[in-house]
């Protein structure tokens, strides 16, 4: 594994609070889930003010259909997440839809465009480097979503308590001026079973691009940000915006890394996620 330096691009604005601080060519973003408590809108805001890309892929569950169906939970700051996005149209920005499992409601409205902002089931997306990479949200690759909807619903119950108390839990670490600590991220990747998931998870939307004969894939879905080949092709997932603020950029020459935006959060410097050589063009 290389480990590129982080380039001054990817450095954060002196300002906070300035708009457009990072120029990047692209940006996917997925699991926002805007509707619900867990969301991380205020965060997110910020993010989105201080990028500045020509295409921003939101790569599905940016809505929580399945929550907003329980309880309706809309603050300002959500709105103002949209809002954000339809002003990025407004000023060059192309903004591609791509729905998840959560806001699969938004798939009877493939090949609609509302608000400037398109719909598509998925897409195939080139980086300047040359590589065609298949941008889909993934949870058609999810057995428990496929073939047993009401345990995802289940599921997804469960893991809305966890955030509960990992909002406490947080509350009580910022007291006592701890770093914020994810629950369900370290359940994920310290239960065996959850731990084999996601490497199936992975190998199968893989298989899937390489299939496809494309270079690689993007995808959501499973909250869990990386970067590495799978199957001989590049895998890629943004993360999410409820537990670990992610997102998967390219640089201008075709690079790929992930940012973790919670360190921005935590006043530290935006920093990009190690990557596999062949994520930063380089081949293997």
């Amino acid at each position: 594994m290389r480990r590129d330096p982080l380039p001054d691009l990817l450095k954060p604005p002196a300002d906070a609070d300035e708009e457009g601080g990072l120029r990047l060519r692209t940006v996917w973003i997925s699991d926002l889930h805007l509707g619900t408590p867990g969301c991380q809108a205020e965060p997110l805001l910020q993010f989105l003010k201080t990028v500045e890309c020509d295409t921003l892929y939101l790569v599905g569950d940016i809505v929580d259909g399945w929550q907003l169906k329980r309880q309706w939970y809309w603050p300002q700051a959500h709105n103002d997440v949209v809002q954000k996005l339809l002003r990025k149209v407004r000023k060059g920005t192309r903004v591609v839809f791509v729905p998840g499992n959560h806001d699969e409601f938004a798939r009877r409205y493939l090949g609609h465009s509302f608000g400037g902002i398109e719909v598509l089931g998925e897409v195939i997306h080139t980086t300047a480097d040359g590589r065609r990479l298949w941008v889909v949200h993934g949870d058609h690759f999810d057995g428990v979503i496929q073939v047993a909807k009401w345990l995802a619903h289940l599921g997804d119950w469960a893991y809305n308590r966890a955030l509960e108390l990992n909002h406490w839990v947080n509350s009580m670490r910022a007291r006592m001026r701890l770093p914020y600590w994810s629950l369900s991220r370290y359940l994920k990747l310290k239960v065996k079973r959850a731990v084999s998931f996601i490497d199936d998870f992975e190998r199968a939307v893989a298989r899937e691009a390489k299939a496809r004969g494309l270079d690689g894939v993007v995808c959501g879905h499973i909250h869990h940000a990386e970067i590495r080949e799978v199957e001989g092709v590049l895998y890629a997932n943004d993360g999410d915006w409820v537990e670990s603020l992610t997102a998967l950029v390219e640089l201008p020459d075709g690079r790929l890394q992930i940012l973790d935006w919670s360190l921005r959060e935590e006043g530290l410097p935006v920093v990009a996620l190690p990557s596999v050589a062949v994520a930063a063009g380089q081949g293997t």
